[in-house]
């Protein structure tokens, strides 16, 4: 089967003892609520969503003492390769969040999420309220095996408009425009641009534009699809070139192998004026208000689209990114545990109260009719920034680590960082990466 990694965002604005060694951060719901071994079990993220989650879970446990659910939150790094695990093992919550694509697919081959179509069948309001381009990120073979739980995302490229106006300059359009400006910046003392290399994942961003602007969103269809031979296209081995180019003119901070996007470091970097730009996830944007709330009420901190690239056959307005993230309900879970689960998405998820706290934490939900709530927020440039790139985008490729199966992800990943650190060439890379296909 074709990967379904490329979703078309038209008018319609389009994730026991294991649990020990994660050490996770757990919400048992407020004062008297009681959460039991017979609760559903879910486990999140820590940082970006997590308040907006842990007040709904909350919300849900204070009012059905039947259905409590005991939230488990975890760093995004440690998350990835454990939950996978854990479900592998039939051990894995009963709430599974993800992000669709290739390792949802590894869970539906496996037997261990849940089909969901009956119950959009049977709460067509359930299903009435999403995105439908969103929607389908959870579809395998037909069939619904995740549901959309919280906002769209695509990646960014966010820059320090003080450090801009320093040197006298705009933000770039254009790759030669970017490659222009390391110079001027290391000039300056600035670090053109910030990088948590250590987690590998914020590298494969710039990877995903290139490849996107370069050859098209088609190239990684193929790639998706297991065509053979597809990671030699010419589009991914021009994007390696340029980042090994821009590796060598000192584009990104000193030392960035060794920052972990985990701990926020290498937003820290832009808003305390030590680099002046960063490529990441819409979702950083949360944690900036939070971290920097004075950079985001005087407006120091800027953002825009990926440069286009001279000759490249990708339309500008292609976006790369996660759709939204979605809930899996385990296959394993009791009875008790996914009526829970699934009676929580239909009421205690997207509810009024959910999709503002959403919007008040500078997220977009992946909710119909939600206009005049972001006109109305304090964060309205950068909400409908964000509306306005998915709605327009006429492509929205799922991150490659996710679309693709967790075998190639990881070498991917893994291949990714020894480009960036100038240990293997762009053709070493492709070969490699070509042994993977349809593993």
């Amino acid at each position: 089967m074709k990967i379904q990694t490329l979703r078309k965002a038209s008018a319609a604005l389009v994730a026991g003892a294991l649990a020990v060694t994660l050490a996770a951060c757990g919400s048992a719901g407020p004062a008297g609520t009681a959460v039991s071994a017979d609760s559903a079990t879910m486990w999140g993220l820590t940082g970006g969503n997590e308040a907006v989650l842990k007040k709904s879970v909350d919300s849900w446990n204070s009012s059905h003492a039947s259905e409590t659910i005991k939230l488990d939150l975890f760093a995004n790094d440690a998350y990835k390769t454990k939950v996978r695990t854990a479900v592998g093992a039939g051990q894995g919550p009963t709430f599974i969040y993800g992000w669709g694509g290739g390792v949802l697919k590894s869970y539906v081959d496996a037997g261990q999420v849940a089909d969901l179509s009956d119950f959009l069948a049977q709460n067509p309001d359930v299903k009435d309220r999403y995105l439908p381009s969103v929607l389908q990120n959870g579809v395998i073979d037909g069939k619904t095996y995740a549901i959309p739980n919280n906002n769209a995302q695509p990646v960014v490229l966010y820059f320090n408009k003080d450090l801009f106006d320093k040197i006298g300059a705009q933000p770039p359009k254009t790759w030669d425009e970017l490659m222009a400006l390391v110079p001027k910046f290391k000039a300056a003392g600035i670090a053109p641009f910030a990088l948590g290399g250590q987690s590998k994942w914020p590298d494969l961003m710039w990877l995903e534009y290139l490849v996107d602007r370069i050859g098209g969103p088609q190239v990684f269809a193929d790639i998706a699809a297991n065509k053979p031979n597809a990671w030699s296209n010419p589009a991914v081995t021009e994007a390696l070139t340029k980042i090994q180019q821009l590796v060598d003119a000192g584009g990104f901070v000193n030392g960035f192998s060794s920052i972990a996007a985990d701990s926020n470091a290498d937003q820290a970097l832009v808003y305390t004026g030590k680099a002046a730009m960063i490529l990441q996830g819409g979702w950083i944007y949360q944690t900036l208000k939070k971290n920097a709330p004075d950079a985001i009420k005087n407006g120091t901190i800027g953002y825009t689209t990926f440069p286009t690239v001279a000759g490249g056959k990708g339309d500008p307005a292609g976006i790369v990114g996660n759709p939204s993230n979605f809930w899996s309900i385990s296959s394993k879970a009791t009875d008790a545990q996914k009526k829970a689960a699934l009676d929580y998405i239909k009421t205690g998820m997207f509810n009024d109260e959910n999709t503002q706290g959403l919007i008040d934490s500078g997220a977009v939900p992946v909710v119909k009719g939600i206009e005049g709530k972001l006109a109305a927020s304090p964060d309205k440039d950068f909400l409908t920034f964000v509306y306005g790139m998915v709605k327009n985008a006429p492509s929205f490729t799922l991150s490659w680590d996710q679309a693709l199966s967790p075998a190639q992800g990881d070498a991917m990943l893994a291949n990714l960082d020894q480009i960036f650190l100038k240990k293997i060439t762009p053709d070493q890379f492709a070969s490699t990466m070509n042994a993977t296909i349809g593993k």
